[in-house]
């Protein structure tokens, strides 16, 4: 007899929750429980989701330890520094999953400097492509059995997934990586801010987090270290463009001693042979963001800039699919057991 994996959604108003749900409703292996806010308590989800049908209905429940108890899996789609205390209150047995950014740093010092609160622990770091070293092991073995997962940042899974083959591979330095990101405005969430208004934000590209203070830049160092890199120097800045979903991300860095054109194509091919959801194009197409809409694919293109003597890598995904809630949804079917691409698509929606 089939039997099916009880999820909660915490923060199921916002546009994370909200396609976490969305992924969850089509998953042949879930059945959808409580959906909890704090705000929101007390509306009917389909007054802030009206495009989920099948759930339009549900009463938002308060997130509280009984309305998430009775679950096999507690998804937190939370402001930063809202998951800790609801993840302390929930018992070790149960799957949860951070889409928010609380456990994803494994240096206190550096969640204490970009985030300016307590650190409240690391959790195993749901990328599963993530490479480990230079042998091409990969994250998704960590996750296997694990009960408490940190979904990582969407832009950082675009800089990762673009510029880590040339890393593993050693034919990039990281000590000098730029990296220039495209941001679609869901990525600021929900929240009503004058500069996220349609009438400021339509036509107009506005970067953002200058000069080092982005929050994503710790994690993607500690990402790149993880790859292989004793140092790594990143130079981030993300761009607010008018569009609602996606991720285009274009990261540089020098190319090594010794390495050539076809080196680093080799390296990226080597990398992403048998992933499922991260597709190197073939040579001269490049990503788009309109690819990726809807879908769990990240789509990665390489290319040497034998003049400038750098390797350009350009990574398109969906930010809130690839990027935070399939990235939720591929971690908990690692974790349980399931098969890794249920209920997640590799099809995007076009035009």
């Amino acid at each position: 007899m089939h039997m099916s994996v009880r999820v909660a959604v915490s923060g199921a108003s916002g546009y994370a929750g909200g396609e976490v749900l969305r992924l969850l409703a089509g998953h042949p292996d879930v059945e959808i429980g409580a959906v909890t806010a704090f705000s929101s308590a007390g509306d009917r989800l389909g007054e802030h989701q009206p495009h989920l049908r099948s759930l339009a209905d549900r009463i938002i429940e308060p997130t509280t330890p009984a309305s998430l108890a009775g679950h096999d899996v507690v998804v937190l789609a939370l402001p930063h520094g809202a998951s800790g205390a609801v993840a302390a209150e929930l018992g070790d047995d149960v799957l949860v999953l951070d889409c928010g950014a609380d456990h994803r740093l494994a240096d206190a010092s550096d969640w204490v400097a970009f985030y300016g609160s307590p650190h409240a622990g690391t959790w195993p770091y749901g990328l599963p492509e993530l490479i480990l070293d230079r042998g091409l092991r990969r994250q998704r073995d960590q996750l296997v059995g694990a009960r408490r997962v940190a979904v990582p940042g969407c832009n950082v899974t675009a800089v990762t997934l673009g510029i880590q083959p040339g890393v593993a591979a050693g034919v990039v330095e990281a000590t000098d990586l730029v990296a220039v990101l495209a941001v679609g405005y869901s990525g600021a969430g929900k929240a009503a801010r004058t500069h996220l208004l349609a009438a400021e934000g339509l036509g107009s590209a506005a970067p953002y987090a200058v000069g080092g203070t982005h929050r994503h830049i710790p994690e993607i160092e500690q990402n790149l270290r993880a790859v292989g890199a004793s140092e790594v120097s990143l130079s981030f800045t993300p761009v607010l463009v008018p569009m609602s979903r996606g991720i285009l991300a274009t990261t540089t860095a020098r190319l090594a001693d010794g390495a050539d054109a076809a080196s680093v194509r080799a390296a990226w091919e080597l990398a992403y042979a048998d992933e499922p959801f991260v597709h190197l194009l073939p040579a001269g197409q490049w990503p788009t963001t309109a690819a990726t809409v809807g879908a769990n694919t990240a789509l990665v293109q390489v290319a040497v800039d034998e003049r400038a003597g750098r390797v350009v890598a350009v990574c398109a995904l969906d930010n809130l699919v690839k990027g935070t809630a399939g990235a939720a949804v591929q971690s908990m079917n690692l974790a349980l057991g399931l098969p890794e691409t249920a209920g997640l698509s590799l099809e995007g929606v076009a035009p």
